[in-house]
């Protein structure tokens, strides 16, 4: 039986090392892929998972990666998961710095290394590009504008690059999740804030992490045939991004 290999980006927490830890109990291998070194070598002692330290904003990060990933053998599915929010102001008083880093890790970061690992995902045979995007770039809200645009255009790169792999049998799999309350997103946002980022989650019962590494591995695991071109996942209070049922 055919051992699958994923790799995971911004897997050093949250989404990512949930999805890592999914994938490894569902018999895959992983190669967890993050910044911080220390905690990737935790997740691996933890799971028995591969690691490698990068930055997806770098493009000697991303070629050093595909090297090594190279010489472990095939890789059938690639989880874009690092990206982030910065900041919640109106476009009018924005900095135009934390739209700016923004783009560069939800976008640009996403194509760099998704353009790196094509070639491998498509000799695989069995290849996946999973993208994490949000219901931000779905559903616009107000305050939200640099993380709401780089999330639609990373939802625009996904609808497109799944129309230039139709034949290819690369899937291109969209899961757009609501409100998740992991350890680091809305406190990375409000620039370490605590009581900010506590308050996004007050009064409703939030997605966590498991909840989107489960949906990530149920569209990884269709038979290959199948492709989940979207999958929206929110909490059940959450109607819309301006709508939410508190306590």
């Amino acid at each position: 039986m055919t051992e699958f290999h994923a790799v995971v980006t911004g897997a050093s927490s949250g989404i990512g090392a949930a999805t890592a830890r999914r994938l490894i109990s569902e018999g895959w291998k992983v190669t967890a892929v993050a910044r911080r070194a220390d905690r990737l070598a935790a997740l691996a002692e933890e799971v028995g998972c591969a690691t490698f330290t990068a930055d997806i904003t770098s493009d000697d990060d991303v070629a050093a990666l595909v090297a090594e990933l190279t010489a472990r053998g095939p890789v059938h599915a690639l989880v874009n998961n690092a990206g982030g929010a910065v900041g919640m102001d109106t476009i009018a008083a924005t900095d135009l710095d934390t739209w700016t880093q923004q783009y560069a890790v939800n976008v640009v970061g996403t194509v760099r290394i998704t353009q790196a690992l094509l070639p491998a995902l498509t000799d695989s045979g069995h290849g996946d590009v999973v993208i994490l995007t949000s219901t931000a770039g779905h559903e616009p809200y107000e305050q939200g504008g640099g993380y709401v645009a780089a999330k639609a255009a990373e939802i625009a790169m996904a609808r497109t690059l799944r129309l230039e792999l139709t034949g290819t049998g690369v899937r291109v799999i969209e899961i757009a999740p609501g409100m998740v309350h992991t350890e680091e997103f809305s406190l990375n946002r409000f620039g370490g804030d605590q009581a900010k980022a506590d308050a996004v989650y007050q009064g409703i019962e939030p997605l966590v992490a498991d909840d989107i590494a489960d949906a990530i591995a149920w569209a990884l695991t269709r038979p290959h045939h199948v492709n989940i071109d979207q999958m929206v996942v929110r909490p059940r209070e959450q109607g819309g991004a301006t709508k939410v049922s508190r306590r």
